[in-house]
């Protein structure tokens, strides 16, 4: 495999040099521009960008306050119980600090489902009480992957045998059991479940097109910053550009993280969009960095005390405190391990985790040199790694499953020599343990160079750079009493954190309330919206209505409490036009390529590329030349949604007719307008603008003539035997879930309990209270569009309304 990758590249000729396990590409170009990239050995991505001009600093408040759509400031402790989904992918190590969690909203009256790896089942149901559900993938298969391609870009090795091609079917395997874990009935005892929430860790990259479909909130968290941010790079990539401020070149590698993830699944969760969720496909503008650009809220469960909040995370971000599981209360130890214990002075703890060593025989022969020749005793965890297995020495004792907290307590060890995983990591500093950390891949690096900034271990060695000597030095620091004052001062202030607690709080806080609890009945969760009485209804307030014979259950439609509206608003013909030829070409080759290895789909991909591109050519340029006047100042007219033929031809006409009619009004309202704003100076800038929309609005709308009805056909066929099909047909199953539950819910009520729905039915059901809430809908959905118009902000971001 290849080790280590150095590549200098210049834009123009280029000169490739292979040498024992290192890369080198020289490229050079005309106008002098250069830049290096090189993969260290632990896997990072490492870009050097020789800028010839000086880029301005970031402003000090580059990253504006957050909007948060229909969040309850004051009251956001009272919410209804949920159905939680906690998403997870990873090893035990990222499971167990929610398992925590879980745990603490199960506590708090919610149903929490956890949907992880099937080897975590015993660990999540029946040793600690949540429900699971089984999405697929294997851990220990991803521990090994990620050992032997520990960045961004896989080595030779896995090129060569086939790694690539599993990990993307395993990676595919696993979105959809995130989907089906948002739905689908318990896979044991089959009981309906239905996601009014997900909480999801970012491996998972199902999150937010489950959220998207379903019309549930999400909530990210992780046990590393993922969010761009002025204060330190992202954990995998590091960008040194020259003439830049290390602020710009720390953001600038979270979307460099963000395209390059994307290149290598974005054909992967396009498909899973397409065929499992019926949502559209997203592009190269659309796909990295979807989770920043729906302000989508995160909680870090990471220690303030060890990374402080950056100033420009804003209050969508969290960081709230390590979630930490107590295991220790009922563990009792072997005699055997509690006999080592006894027999002298403290250990040093050494265990890697989940991680799958490559060379576990010479890395166990390491460790016991090391260990003698400190002159420490130690306790050597097997682990997935497999340590050990050689003729142990009588100052080491090969350690099965001990819980962490267990053994890192009550000075039973000295310090902790481990892979430098968010969890061990977490529970050792919270004990006040001294740590080494030996990272194998991920964020593994980067917590061991927080460790070290703190003081409480030495500098991080990456395991193939590991030797007895090294080992050995860091241990002798670990061990001194200046890394144990420093562990001991991480300790209190960990210590004085509840991170579950804030956790929680962190989840309340960033629902959207306002748009989640039953307007009858505020202690219940919305999952029905009426039209006719413009209310958010529960289960149990919409049966206890149809049941007095005061509502159709037919008339109710699927409540969605919040919208991700992925796609960019095209803004000018040109931008859309050439971003929809780009996709015909691009889809036209790769069906021509897939003919060769998938012949059906090849041929299939290869005939329609051409027809889809001409219509989405057709609209992306209607868009682009209707929304075209807000680049220099004007306002356009909101545009209804096109749903099939009759919608399209209807909305093809009205805009022809409004943009003759805008046009030529416009030669008087745009400076009276300007004028009104800006006085003279305004008024001339109207002048100017009322004369480009004289040409544009009609141009705009004859476009639209053509290319609304077409749309509309185009989705007609879609509804019948495409996407939207299928959307159909899930939101079937999800409503008959919904009314067993209603029926359920009945049944369980008491008497006062349906009499206050009744009574809240009577005074809502008023003319005049039904038609304030028509009104103030009305209101704020314009008023979101005109301000997204004005503020240049995409579709579907965080407005005010709540419905």
């Amino acid at each position: 495999m290849i080790q280590d990758h150095d590549m200098g590249m210049r834009m123009g000729r280029s000169n490739t040099t292979i040498r024992n396990d290192r890369v080198s590409v020289y490229t050079v170009s005309g106008d002098g521009l250069g830049s290096q990239a090189r993969i260290t050995r632990d896997g990072r991505l490492s870009v050097f960008l020789d800028m010839k001009k000086q880029l301005p600093e970031l402003p000090a408040n580059h990253a504006p306050a957050v909007e948060e759509f229909a969040v309850d400031k004051h009251e956001w402790r009272d919410v209804p119980n949920l159905n939680v989904l906690i998403c997870i992918v990873g090893s035990r190590g990222d499971v167990q600090p929610y398992v925590a969690l879980g745990k603490r909203l199960q506590r708090d009256g919610h149903r929490v489902r956890l949907a992880t790896h099937e080897t975590f089942r015993k660990f999540v149901s029946v040793e600690n009480g949540l429900e699971f559900f089984d999405i697929g993938g294997d851990p220990a298969d991803l521990m090994s992957y990620m050992v032997k391609n520990p960045g961004l870009i896989p080595g030779m090795e896995s090129l060569t045998k086939g790694d690539i091609f599993r990990k993307r079917e395993m990676l595919d395997e696993m979105m959809t059991g995130c989907w089906l874990a948002c739905h689908a009935a318990d896979q044991k005892t089959g009981r309906p479940f239905i996601a009014d929430a997900i909480i999801s860790n970012p491996p998972v990259f199902a999150h937010i097109h489950c959220a998207e479909a379903l019309g549930v909130p999400l909530l990210m968290s992780f046990t590393m910053p993922w969010c761009s941010t002025t204060d330190f790079h992202h954990p995998l990539v590091n960008i040194n550009a020259s003439n830049a401020s290390s602020g710009f070149n720390s953001v600038a590698s979270y979307a460099l993280f963000e395209l390059v993830t994307w290149q290598g699944i974005g054909d992967l969760i396009n498909t899973f969009r397409k065929k499992t969720l019926g949502l559209q496909s997203l592009t190269m503008l659309t796909g990295p960095g979807i989770l920043e650009r729906m302000k989508v809220p995160w909680t870090y469960c990471m220690s303030p005390a060890l990374i402080p909040k950056p100033n420009d995370w804003k209050n969508h971000i969290d960081v709230v405190g390590f979630y930490f599981l107590d295991l220790a209360t009922n563990f009792t130890p072997s005699p055997e391990l509690q006999a080592f214990l006894d027999a002298g002075e403290p250990p040093v703890y050494i265990g890697f985790g989940s991680v799958v060593v490559d060379d576990p025989q010479t890395m166990t022969e390491t460790i016991f040199q090391a260990t003698r020749q400190v002159g420490v005793r130690a306790l050597v965890s097997a682990g997935w790694g497999g340590l050990g297995g050689a003729t142990i020495p009588d100052h080491v004792f090969i350690l099965g499953n001990v819980p962490h907290d267990w053994l890192f307590s009550n000075d039973r060890v000295s310090a902790v020599v481990h892979h430098g995983g968010a969890g061990t990591a977490a529970i050792g500093l919270a004990k006040g343990r001294p740590t080494v950390v030996i990272p194998f891949f991920g964020d593994q690096m980067f917590w061991g160079e927080m460790i070290h900034r703190a003081g409480a271990g030495p500098e991080p060695i990456p395991h193939k750079e590991l030797t007895v000597h090294n080992l050995s030095e860091a241990i002798r620091y670990a061990i001194s009493p200046g890394a144990k004052e420093a562990a001991g001062r991480m300790a209190e202030q960990i210590r004085s954190e509840d991170g579950v607690g804030q956790g929680v709080d962190s989840f309340y806080k960033h629902l959207p309330l306002l748009n989640m609890r039953c307007d009858l009945d505020p202690k219940r969760v919305a999952v029905w919206w009426s039209t006719e009485l413009c209310l958010k209804i529960s289960v149990f307030a919409a049966q206890v209505l149809a049941d007095a014979g005061k509502l159709d259950l037919e008339s109710l439609d699927l409540h969605r409490s919040k919208e991700y509206n992925t796609r960019r608003r095209i803004r000018d013909p040109l931008s859309g036009g050439s971003t929809a030829i780009f996709w015909t070409a691009t889809n036209y080759a790769g069906g021509l390529a897939k003919i060769f290895y998938s012949p059906v789909e090849g041929i299939v991909k290869t005939t329609t590329a051409i027809p889809r591109g001409v219509v989405m050519t057709l609209t992306s340029l209607s868009e682009g030349f209707t929304n075209l006047p807000t680049l220099y100042g004007s306002k356009v007219r909101k545009r209804k949604e096109v749903k099939d033929f009759t919608s399209g031809m209807e909305e093809g006409a009205k805009d022809l007719l409004f943009g003759f009619y805008d046009g030529i009004t416009g030669l008087a309202l745009e400076p009276y307008e300007g004028a009104k704003k800006d006085g003279w100076k305004g008024a001339l800038k109207g002048v100017g603008r009322g004369c480009l929309n004289l040409y544009m609005r009609p141009a705009a709308g004859v476009i639209a003539l053509v290319a609304s009805p077409i749309n509309g056909a185009v989705l007609d066929v879609q509804h019948k035997y495409g996407r939207f099909k299928f959307m159909r047909q899930q939101q079937k199953l999800n409503a008959k879930v919904r009314l067993a539950e209603g029926e359920q819910a009945v049944r369980e009520s008491t008497e006062k309990e349906r009499s206050i729905v009744l009574q809240a039915y009577e005074k809502f059901s008023r003319e005049e209270a039904m038609k304030e809430r028509r009104d103030r809908w009305v209101w704020l959905t314009e008023r979101a569009f005109e301000e997204e118009m004005e503020d240049g902000e995409e579709d579907g971001g965080d407005s005010d309304t709540d419905t």
